[in-house]
This record gives C-alpha cells, sequence and structure tokens, in this order.
C-alpha cells in the first residue's frame, strides 16, 4: 500500500503547539534539520528537542542521543526525521517502541525520506504518518488564506 499524505493530518501537527523531537538535528548551521526546526521554533512557536548521537544543544534546547533517551512523559507532537531513508525504519521502530511513554502521536518523514514498510508499521502502532515532505513546504498549503 502507497502511503498518502493526509492534509488534515499535517494541519493538525503544524498548528497544535505541541512538541517536535527533530532526529538528526545538530548545531551545524548548513543542514535543512537546523534550518527547518529554526523556522519551527521562531515562526510557529514550537517546542524542539534535538535528538542526535552527539546530544548536542542546539537552539537552546538540551540534546538527546536517542528518542529512549527521552524521560518519561515527553508528550511528544511529532517525532521529525532528518535521516535519510535507509535509517528511518529504525527511528520509526524506536517511536513504536516509545510510543505509550512518550505519548507520540505522528511521525514526520522529511522531504526525500521515504520508507513505505516504516510508514505501515507506524500507522498500524496508531501513529499518524507524514512522508517526503517538510513542513515549510506544507505550510502555505494549509494555513488560512494559503
Amino acid at each position: 500500500m502507497t502511503h498518502q499524505n493526509d492534509p488534515g493530518l499535517i494541519r493538525k501537527l503544524l498548528f497544535d503547539p505541541g512538541i517536535w523531537a527533530v532526529v538528526g538535528l545538530s548545531a551545524n548551521r548548513e543542514r535543512d534539520a537546523w534550518r527547518v526546526s529554526r523556522w519551527l521554533m521562531h515562526e510557529h512557536g514550537k517546542v524542539i528537542i534535538p535528538i542526535h548521537p552527539s546530544a548536542e544543544t542546539v537552539h537552546g534546547q538540551k540534546g538527546y542521543p536517542r528518542l529512549s533517551d527521552l524521560p518519561d512523559g515527553t508528550d511528544l507532537k511529532v517525532v521529525e526525521c532528518f535521516v535519510n531513508s535507509a535509517l528511518v525504519g529504525a527511528v520509526v521502530d524506536e517511536a513504536i517502541t516509545n510510543k505509550e511513554r512518550l505519548d507520540i502521536d505522528a511521525i514526520w518523514m522529511q522531504k526525500g525520506v521515504v520508507d513505505q514498510a516504516a510508514a505501515q508499521r507506524a500507522r498500524k502502532a496508531g501513529i499518524g504518518v507524514v512522508m517526503d515532505t517538510c513542513p515549510r513546504i506544507e505550510f502555505p498549503k494549509v494555513a488560512p488564506g494559503g
């Protein structure tokens, strides 16, 4: 089954004030993860949690090496994946494993990140999925007057 993004889910995720864990976010300002997460924070008031093996503080937010390292009850709205398609399945599986503990609502696979099987696993676990697109691309489509 080929995944189709749901505009209603995209709208809900972009306009909900919930926390976004950004997997692959480091302090490297040249990376899309840095620019998009900054946009989410400064333009949309999102709380961002950097997830990267180096566990760097980014945008003033404490980083963690993995989703599994986040404190219980973190209440994640979105796990945004800035990793390549070959690696995203492992991130999705970690999100599924921690779904209840972190109250994860959705996985967002960034533009160019596609894994149909991982998307299906997430949906089966009750996690919403947005795949192969960027919040900055989607926002004008769902914004009032967009």
